[in-house]
This record gives structure tokens, sequence and C-alpha cells, in this order.
């Protein structure tokens, strides 16, 4: 049963304008087991992906409780500068993937769609960079402000002109949670300056995980991602928005697929003691040793997914078309 304070609404592929879908799967929330079923399904005309029916812009917010993870507080460091050893650093290199690389960049004016907390705010701030955040919900936000930094608190769409353009938009895991993505990001296509980048990461629903795991994959999170992306219907997002993609990262990681496991055991009722930890191994700092001792050892295997465009989040970079 759907709560009563949750309404649905029913949309168009956002790409073709139009109703002519396939369904792929059906589905519920994961994250927090709140009630509801949500389906996503397939666009017979450009293959994008989309949960439909979805919450309303004015409802989604029950499935975004005080405790969802992005909102939670992260302890920043004044230091962002590590004196490691040459051969720490030359590990670091090789094993562990940075999901939020960006383009090489002279420090300029960046604006951060979902900024959370404001870690990565005062990251880039520290950096050289002027930063300013948008965020949805409002006690993350204030945590950003309290950081000194100006949040605008409330979605993308309802966010005002800024007064100065910027030279860099980043938005890491944001999109998918868009209910009009081709809207926001024409918006923020005219925020940026002639030659301006966008840096976004989101699942990969093209990935062998998915393909594995269908609706318990953990990336899937209904219905809170809205729409479910691969490199080419990406693209074509960005192509009608005044963007084009310039390159695509595969993230080097297999967190996803721990997760996945841990709701598959807890579908067929093996082991709950298990099925938490797997949670808290892949999506908390719980087993921080453990999980960088793991991460080394199915490396290759990571590595060759990653190549072969396989794993379940990536990062793309976009330049403004002028």
């Amino acid at each position: 049963m759907l709560p009563t304070q949750v309404q649905l609404e029913s949309k168009p592929c956002p790409i073709c304008s139009k109703f002519d879908d396939e369904v792929i799967l059906t589905g519920r929330d994961r994250l927090h087991n709140l009630p509801g079923k949500f389906t996503v399904v397939r666009c017979r005309s450009c293959s994008l992906m989309r949960t439909n029916p979805r919450p309303t812009p004015e409802t989604i917010g029950y499935y975004y409780p005080d405790d969802y993870g992005p909102y939670q507080f992260t302890k920043v460091s004044k230091n962002e500068k590590q004196n490691l050893p040459l051969s720490q650093k030359i590990t670091q290199r090789i094993f562990e993937f940075n999901e939020r690389r960006l383009p090489s960049l002279p420090p300029g004016r960046m604006l951060e769609v979902g900024c959370a907390s404001g870690d990565f705010l005062h990251k880039m701030a520290n950096q050289g960079w002027e930063v300013e955040g948008i965020e949805f919900s409002e006690k993350a936000a204030q945590t950003a402000r309290s950081l000194g930094y100006k949040v605008h608190i409330g979605s993308l769409e309802i966010a005002p002109k800024p007064e100065q353009k910027y030279d860099l938009v980043v938005a890491w895991m944001v999109l998918e949670h868009l209910h009009d993505p081709i809207l926001g990001l024409t918006k923020l296509q005219s925020w940026v300056k002639p030659g301006g980048w966008l840096a976004v990461s989101v699942p990969n629903i093209g990935s062998l995980e998915f393909k594995i795991f269908k609706d318990a994959w953990y990336a899937l999170q209904i219905p809170t991602h809205l729409y479910h992306y691969n490199p080419n219907t990406l693209s074509q997002v960005l192509e009608h928005s005044g963007w084009k993609m310039e390159k695509v990262l595969h993230h080097r990681l297999l967190d996803n697929i721990i997760a996945s496991l841990s709701y598959l055991l807890k579908d067929i009722n093996i082991n709950p003691q298990l099925s938490s930890k797997l949670i808290d191994y892949s999506t908390t700092n719980k087993y921080k040793y453990l999980k960088h001792r793991i991460s080394r050892l199915i490396y290759p295997l990571s590595f060759t997914l990653s190549l072969c465009g396989q794993t379940g989040r990536m990062t793309v970079w976009a330049k403004r078309v002028n």
C-alpha cells in the first residue's frame, strides 16, 4: 500500500515526449523499507529507463528521511593534503578510484548540485575554488552553511539564477533523482560560461551488476531514483540539454555487488546477521581496514569490469555546447 501522504504521477519519456514503454521490473524501497511498489520502464524509441509512475515532487520527500545517507555529516579536514610516503601514494593511485574526478581546470567558480552537508564544497574551496551549492534537504544544507558556504535550499528546478556564471558544475549521484533532468540540465547549461564544464556521476543501469541482480541491485534505489542511465541514454539526455559528453569514467568499485548480495540474502531469509554486515561493509566505514584489503585482492576483477564498462557507477564529463 502507498502511504496516504504520497501521490503518484505518470510522465512520458523526457527525450521522446511519449508513452511507448516496456516494463522492465517492479520493485520496492529497499534503502529504508518504506511502503510502496514501483515500476521501471524502458522507452521503446530511445531506451531511456525511468521509474513510472513515480512520487510527485511535492510528496517524494517521504522517501528521503533524515537518516538518508548523503544527508549525514561528513567530518571535513582543514588540511586536505596528506604527507604520505611515495610508495603509499603510488599504491593509492593504482588501487583507489576517485569517484569525483574532474577535468584539469584552474580554480574558478563552481556550483555543486546536491551538495549535502558540504564536504566536497569544503574540499574544492581549499583548492582555491569559489564554491556554491544547491541542496534539497534543509537539515543538510544548514550543515553546509555552518561551514561558511552559500547554499540554496530546494530543488534545482526552482533554484534562482546565479549572479555570476560558473566555470564548473558538479552533481555527484544527483541526476537520477531529478524529476525533469532535461529541464535541470538545460538550466545548468545557461548558468555556465561558454566552454564551461559539467561533471556528474550516476549509477550505470547497463552494467553487469544490474543484469545479475535486477530489482535487488543496490544502486537501483527506487523510488528516489527516477531515471536509470547507461552511457548512451545519458549522452542523449545531455545532448537534448545543450551539453556534449566528452568522457566516461567507469568506477573501479564493487561495493554495489556486496550490498546487492545482502538484499538477496534478506529476500531468501538466509543469515540475517551476515546480510546486515554486508550492508555495513559496503555503505559505511565500519570495516574500513578490511575493505581496503579486499579491494586490493579483487582489483583485477574490478579493473577488468571497469575497462569493459560493466561496473555499476560512472562519472561523465560534458562541455557546454556554445
